[in-house]
């Protein structure tokens, strides 16, 4: 929750304007500004305070505790100018939420984080626990001195800038390890903890049993407790995953007893209807056993460390404007350590990649080496982004990419504005009923099914996208598709045209069927026919929702 605090008619204008944007993540606070504050202090994880920065700074002093539980302070001036993150940028995230604050007020966010401010991740937001000398490390990184990085299992990081051997070490293990001077130690999500109970079990008991099992490993990298589905609700179970703040995963009776595992037993077979519980589980998923099952009197534990799993981000960067692409692709390209696509859209982004940052870009024509070395480098253990213009679900990368990826990496898709959304934008309301979109390259189509699907699409009267349209040496396929067309609807149908949509040199026109002359599209348009309902409407493209829109449809 976030605690929303101001002192004065203003600030309680940008007040309300976050409680109304954000109603299910914040909580007003009315009332003296201390009090307020400290209740909130208490009360949050996070804090937006509209006030300014020195009186928030007297309001908090006396609250600060650890820096890793207190909540994250945002100070917003009361011409709503700027928001500055002020406490807990990283351990907080109150970096990210003046990010978010500053876009819904259109302030200035301010972050004055070392790491943030030249572009570093810092070690405290990769997503994994970090101990040891963290803030000696961290100097390191950011004075460009040399620090190592010793992984034990290849676990997806973002651009670290790190090398073999350093005065500093980053060390990235599951180990019970005590950090070194100038070590900071990360602690991948490897652990998958099984585990069986009888009826009653107590909490304490299961979790000393847990505890005991981690001999040499480190709690902060279990991942997961696992069990059957029988004991999906037995509260010591589920209350041991609520301490440890891990997700309690279940698996039916059936999927558990066809995992192979070392100690059988009847026990749980007439219990449960599984000969194992805690291995089973723990091994559900595939990994090495490293603690077999224990027994204490009323529960079973396993412990399995699962294989690293690289990371591939398939992003579609937008049809080309920089305010079109969206922050979760931002997101994903800023998380990536390796960025593979075209050398033409690596262009386009490439000032926000983070440094150390490997780039591997190759030119037209090469779809699938793309696809296939994105997986490759995800296999490895990197976290990838894989780009692509539009949605890259759309004629673009996810395609080629799905098709070589299987399930030993995480695939995680980031959708973008496509070309035929940004073309209907700009001509107005084109793809206001059924529409679909149609590549006229035969490059990896016969031609005899494109043209199928046009005839399909214009004996239905769907608005009709078509991406390639026209190339140099493809010129007779657009032609061809709009006489398909016009054999079912009017000449003066309209007809889109849009080239490099929302791009400096961005040219639109609405023409008709009749005059609209393919010899002035290429590759970089778009062309969208309306159906039999579409109008051109003060210059404007306008299919209606529905067919009863006015009396007379001509």
């Amino acid at each position: 929750m976030i605690g929303l605090i101001s002192a004065t008619a203003a600030g309680a204008a940008a007040r309300d304007r976050l409680a109304a944007a954000w109603p299910d993540r914040t909580r007003v606070y009315e009332g003296p500004v201390a009090d307020s504050v400290r209740a909130a202090f208490a009360e949050c994880e996070q804090l937006v305070c509209f006030l300014a920065t020195g009186a928030v700074v007297r309001l908090v002093a006396p609250l600060l505790g650890d820096k890793r539980t207190d909540p994250g302070v945002v100070c917003v001036d009361e011409g709503g100018r700027f928001a500055v993150s002020l406490v807990g940028g990283h351990g907080g995230d109150a970096n990210e939420l003046a990010d978010e604050v500053a876009e819904l007020l259109g302030a200035q966010p301010v972050v004055t984080t070392a790491t943030d401010a030249v572009g570093l991740p810092g070690l405290d937001t990769l997503g994994f626990p970090v101990e040891g000398d963290v803030a000696a490390v961290s100097r390191a990184l950011l004075d460009g001195e040399p620090v190592a990085l010793k992984a034990e299992s290849a676990w997806p990081l973002p651009a670290l800038k790190v090398t073999d051997e350093g005065a500093y070490t980053v060390r990235l293990t599951d180990r019970l390890v005590e950090p070194a001077e100038r070590e900071a130690v990360l602690r991948p999500p490897s652990l998958v903890v099984g585990v069986g109970a009888s009826k009653g079990a107590p909490v304490a008991e299961i979790l000393e049993l847990i505890n005991s099992s981690l001999e040499g490993l480190s709690v902060h990298s279990v991942a997961q407790l696992a069990t059957v589905d029988a004991k999906s609700e037995e509260p010591g179970i589920v209350e041991a995953a609520e301490r440890l703040g891990v997700p309690l995963v279940t698996y039916s009776a059936a999927e558990l007893a066809a995992v192979e595992v070392p100690n059988p037993s009847a026990a749980p077979l007439a219990a449960v209807g599984t000969p194992s519980v805690a291995e089973a589980s723990a091994l559900r998923d595939g990994g090495e056993l490293l603690v077999p099952k224990r027994k204490s009197a009323m529960a079973t534990c396993a412990v399995v460390r699962r294989p690293a799993r690289g990371r591939l981000a398939v992003v579609g960067l937008g049809p080309g404007a920089r305010d079109l692409l969206t922050p979760r692709a931002k997101a994903e390209l800023r998380r990536a350590s390796v960025l593979v696509g075209l050398d033409q859209y690596v262009d386009q982004i490439r000032d926000l990649l983070r440094p150390g940052t490997r780039v591997l870009e190759s030119g037209l024509g090469a779809e699938e080496e793309r696809a296939r070395t994105a997986v490759a480098e995800a296999r490895e253990g990197h976290a990838v982004a894989l780009i692509g213009s539009g949605d890259a679900g759309v004629y673009a990368m996810a395609s080629p990419a799905l098709a070589e990826a299987g399930d030993d990496i995480e695939v995680v898709g980031v959708p973008g504005v496509t070309a035929a959304l940004a073309a209907g934008a700009i001509l107005g309301a084109p793809l206001g009923h059924d529409h679909v979109s149609i590549s006229l390259s035969d490059l990896h189509t016969p031609w005899e099914i494109i043209e199928r699907r046009v005839r399909a699409a214009a004996e239905a009267d769907i608005v009709v996208t078509f991406y390639n349209p026209r190339s140099r040496g493809r010129d007779w396929q657009l032609p061809k598709a709009l006489a398909i067309l016009a054999g079912h609807r009017e000449p003066t149908t309209p007809i889109g045209v849009v080239r490099n949509a929302s791009r400096p040199d961005e040219a639109a026109r609405v023409t008709t069927l009749k005059e609209l002359d393919p010899a002035t599209v290429d590759m970089m348009t778009v062309v969208t026919v309306g159906n039999t309902a579409t109008r051109n409407i003060a210059g404007r493209m306008v299919t209606p929702r529905g067919y009863r829109w006015q009396e007379d449809p001509k």
